[in-house]
């Protein structure tokens, strides 16, 4: 056979009755069911065909059995180029038409019936249109898959397919297509000498040994017989057969059968003369003249071997070795040797003789096929077996991934009994100290790690492996330049041979290396061991992987606790707090100022230390203590963590909240916002706007991702990074001891507060308003429904926004402060970024700000039209809104003063006040005599101003 029909045949026994793993595994995921024992016997009677004939009675038998109600099947043939023949009756398919059509989309097609005028008149009653209506015709092209085109044909007349028939099918129409080829291989290829006998060979070499024709044609009623025998799909079964055939017409006293593995390493033998080996026998390809068989396909007699390969043949066989023939067995699809068929000990003390040699080569002429075959199968059955093993291996390690050491040692375990190996070792790399660590061993863990054994990770096998990322399979460990026998020397241990491979992570990168010594069962570890090891690699590697990740997860965790604990201990709020901000009773709003319930009051006016206070009287004068029965402890408590939990940058701290949550007051006592918004959803919006800033760092959400902030890694992937931070703190205080102020709330209502207040305090982005604002406008446009739950939503998140912002509704003093404390913070954050290597945006950078500029721009796209906004759904709203325009008209009147960037060296703003003054003086303003707490001398400061 040539190199181009060596090609076109591609190891057909391998291919023509089973599908390939990745196939067959695809298969057994996409259908979740196995191969029926009908469809095993279709497939082994389509290996067994060479000739066109016997393919056309195999399909027509195989679709009969593999769908109990086909009526009739029609099959056609490829011939030259495009003439598709059948021989029941002898017609061609049309060229043209609706067959021909099907045909040539190359795939399977059902339908209601073909057309009459293109069936012969013997397929018309099971086939033409149309047909009742439980049945079908069914067109099924075999492709070449290498040309691409239809090499065979078959019409089926049936019921309507199941999923079940569709999936017998498409393994059918993928094996049937294998035979085709093949035979057609067969057929092109006739003329050329055959690298195996066939049987019009043999005969004539048995006519030359003048053999008659009536013993040629008792041989060949011996061999039929034996061919019919031949349905098992036991390899070890047909194997018995034959050996005893072959053991009868050799008059040997016993026979075997030496296979050549896959890799051409080794020959092994499963049978020999009746009986089955409990364990195969193994040995070198090489091993004397066995391997010159294989290579040079000459048969040898006794005299040919050595004394010490007869006396490892006598300890094989149990007996002593007299006469003996070796006889190459060559698979007749690829012409390479795939087995040697032995005879021992010829009866009556004779030599085997040239006839027994061909009386063996005929006998191989019919089995080889079905033989390789057969062994095909129970390889793909011994993978299916190794990869259920592989997928219970993955159970068992995935099922450690808590403790490393465990881990290892399951490793280990697995790792010696799937590969049979004597001792397993599994080392991890430490890139610290470029050493290779073993703490595992096969008797169990060592705890001490004076004990723990290490080596350097670029020395010997281990080293060798863990440098390159290869696998590393020696088969003489004394002989091989890296290994060191220094401790076989000293233990008495005999290192026979070693399969070393890495263990790589989801990045391809080695973090260990398992050592497997000794194979049990044969002489060294095969290329079999090496796939199973890069597969068995691959789970160890992502077990490994994530057992180290999830040590390091569970240290992070306790890290975090720790911290928490810390964090929540200097929080921790003492009963004599509690005792103390309540000792006096909660002061009514009137008492505390006179205007503490008018848009025109500035709450950042009170000292520090009264504000708690202040959030328990507008809780009371609100109703929301007697309507939700909050325990007054409770709140007192939530209100003074809440308190700590904010930090001390210039703006967004606890006086900032306060002043939000002030101005939630406000727009409850001022717009009536009982009347928009349920009680519930009042109350998510006033401790949201208390805790909406909680723990504020004094950066923003680009900082924290730009700078790879541990607030990034948590949140950067969901946004507003801040923000969910501030709600993260929020439900940290809530679920600490004494602090939660819903625990009388049933659960539906909790969890309906919880999550209307991370909403709220997720909408304090403002880049969260600019995406909704749209629809905000349009819900102002179209008429707000206190009834929709949308509306609702939409308005608390407008109310959110505009009580954040609400210092620019206040005086030109108190807008004015704002400002200077706000660009301190932003100042502070664009020096971190530029100290990062990073440039800061405009408005961040104390080089660059023009304050007045910025905040015109601040109040005329985001201040004015949020208050606007709220105008429009809330009348009550409008002198809001015309503070802001007030205070952006102020701003630029003293721009012309504001010669510099960024802030004065003092970073005070109050030279801008002096026309302002001037101006109050003339009564151009009303009223703006509350001073900011912290900011202006204690003296002008106080509760009753």
């Amino acid at each position: 056979m040539t190199a181009l029909e060596r090609k076109k045949g591609k190891d057909l026994r391998g291919q023509q009755v089973f599908l390939r793993p990745e196939e067959s595994s695809a298969l057994t995921r996409r259908q979740s069911t196995t191969l029926s024992d009908q469809l095993q016997d279709a497939l082994l009677r389509l290996a067994a065909v060479v000739d066109a004939g016997s393919l056309r009675v195999a399909l027509r038998d195989s679709v009969r059995e593999l769908l109990p109600s086909t009526e009739c099947v029609c099959v056609y043939m490829l011939e030259g180029y495009s003439r598709l023949l059948s021989e029941d009756p002898p017609h061609e398919l049309p060229r043209e038409g609706k067959i021909r059509s099907v045909v040539d989309q190359l795939r399977r097609c059902q339908c209601l019936g073909l057309p009459t005028s293109e069936l012969p008149e013997k397929y018309r009653i099971c086939l033409a249109a149309p047909l009742p209506a439980h049945r079908r015709a069914v067109v099924i092209p075999l492709l070449n898959q290498e040309r691409d085109t239809a090499i065979a044909v078959l019409l089926v007349g049936c019921n309507p397919l199941s999923d079940q028939d569709e999936l017998h099918l498409n393994v059918l129409e993928k094996h049937a297509s294998v035979a085709c080829t093949r035979v057609q291989a067969l057929q092109t290829s006739y003329q050329r000498p055959p690298l195996s006998p066939s049987p019009i060979q043999s005969h004539n070499a048995l006519q030359h040994l003048h053999v008659s024709d009536q013993d040629y044609c008792e041989l060949d009623r011996n061999i039929l017989q034996l061919c019919g025998e031949l349905f098992d799909l036991d390899a070890a079964s047909l194997q018995l057969k034959v050996i005893n055939y072959l053991q009868e017409q050799t008059q040997s006293q016993c026979c075997c059968l030496l296979l050549v593995s896959e890799d051409n390493h080794q020959l092994f033998c499963q049978v020999v003369g009746d009986k089955v080996l409990e364990e195969e026998i193994s040995f070198p390809l090489m091993f004397g003249r066995f391997g010159q068989v294989v290579e040079k396909k000459k048969s040898i007699t006794l005299q040919d071997i050595s004394a010490e390969e007869r006396r490892q043949l006598s300890s094989m066989l149990g007996c002593e070795i007299c006469s003996m023939l070796c006889v190459p067995v060559a698979s007749r699809a690829t012409g390479q040797v795939v087995a040697l068929a032995c005879a021992f000990n010829k009866r009556g003390g004779q030599r085997h003789t040239e006839a027994d040699e061909h009386a063996i080569q005929h006998c191989f002429c019919y089995t080889s096929t079905v033989l390789t075959s057969t062994l095909a199968f129970q390889k793909e059955q011994k993978l299916k077996v190794e990869c259920q093993a592989l997928l219970q291996v993955a159970k068992n390690l995935f099922t450690h991934l808590d403790d490393v050491s465990v881990l290892l040692q399951e490793i280990i375990v697995e790792a010696r009994n799937l590969s049979d190996a004597e001792i397993c070792s599994v080392f991890l790399l430490d890139r610290v100290s470029h050493e290779l660590v073993a703490k595992v061993f096969d008797g169990g863990v060592v705890s001490d790690e004076e004990k723990e054994f290490r080596i350097p990770a670029d020395q010997g096998i281990a080293g060798h492996v863990a440098t390159t990322g290869q696998i590393l399979n020696i088969k003489d460990a004394y002989s091989h330049p890296l290994f060191y026998r220094g401790v076989d020397d000293s233990t008495g241990f005999k290192t026979r041979n070693i399969l070393c491979f890495p263990i790589k992570d989801e990045n391809n990168e080695v973090i260990g290396v398992a050592e497997l010594v000794n194979k049990m069962n044969g002489p060294w570890f095969n290329r079999f061991d090496e796939d199973l090891a890069t597969a068995f690699s691959i789970y160890c590697g992502i077990s490994i992987a994530h057992s180290l990740l999830y040590k390091r997860v569970h240290e992070a965790q306790f890290r975090s606790h720790l911290a928490n604990e810390m964090m929540m201990y200097h929080m921790k709020v003492s009963e004599e707090e509690v005792t103390k901000l309540l000792v006096t009773g909660i002061e009514p709003v009137k008492e505390i100022h006179p205007c503490f319930a008018e848009f025109t009051y500035t709450p950042r006016s009170l000292p520090d230390d009264t504000t708690p206070l202040c959030i328990l009287s507008m809780f009371e004068d609100m109703g929301f203590i007697n309507t939700y029965k909050i325990d007054m402890n409770t709140l007192a408590r939530f209100c003074l963590m809440v308190k700590k939990g904010y930090r001390d940058p210039p703006y967004h701290n606890w006086m900032h909240a306060f002043s939000v949550s002030h101005f939630c007051y406000l727009l409850y006592k001022n717009l009536g916002l009982s009347n928009y918004l349920e009680e519930i959803e009042i109350l998510a919006l006033f401790v949201s706007c208390m805790c909406h800033d909680l723990d504020h760092r004094g950066t923003n959400n680009s900082f924290q991702v730009a700078s790879q902030s541990v607030l990034a890694a948590l949140y950067s992937s969901e946004g507003s990074v801040m923000e969910r931070h501030h709600f993260a703190q929020a439900i940290a205080i809530l679920n600490t001891h004494g602090c939660n102020i819903f625990d009388k709330f049933n659960r539906k209502d909790y969890t309906r507060m919880l999550d209307l207040i991370r909403d709220v305090i997720l909408a304090t982005d403002l880049a969260h308003h600019l995406r909704i604002f749209k629809d905000l406008q349009k819900m102002a446009d179209d008429g707000y429904n206190r009834k929709n739950r949308n509306h609702r939503s939409m308005l608390l998140c407008l109310l959110m926004t505009s009580c954040d912002l609400s210092d620019q509704t206040k005086g030109w003093k108190t807008t004015r402060k704002i400002a200077e404390l706000i660009y301190k913070e932003f100042f502070s954050q664009g020096d971190l970024e530029k100290a990062m290597g990073n440039r800061p945006s405009e408005m961040m950078d104390r080089e660059k700000a023009y304050i007045p500029e910025l905040q015109i721009s601040f109040m005329e796209h985001i201040a004015m039209p949020i208050y606007k906004l709220l105008s429009e759904l809330l009348p009550g709203a409008t002198e809001l809104y015309e503070r802001v325009a007030a205070n952006r008209e102020q701003w630029t009147k003293v721009s012309h003063k504001f010669t510099i960037r960024g802030l004065p060296s003092n970073n005070s703003l109050d030279f801008l006040d002096q026309e302002y003054e001037l101006l109050q003086s003339q009564g151009a303003f009303g009223s703006d005599d509350h001073c900011l707490n912290g900011c202006l001398d204690d003296a002008e400061g106080g509760r009753g101003q």
